[in-house]
């Protein structure tokens, strides 16, 4: 008997306010993330001009 014909796989319902509810937690974490990524970028500019500026 081969290995694949012994695999088993169980489906579980996915529901659309499943997938809506998680790809609003990815969002958030992604503009909490950008917004720390910008506001390091412009300290990090700010930086750079005031010691080389």
């Amino acid at each position: 008997m081969a290995v694949a014909e012994q695999q088993t796989y169980e489906f579980v319902e996915v529901k659309a306010s499943d997938i809506l509810a998680e790809r609003q937690r990815e969002w958030a974490g992604f503009t909490t993330f950008l917004t720390w990524a910008v506001g390091a970028i412009a300290t990090l500019l700010v930086l750079i001009y005031l010691i080389w500026g």
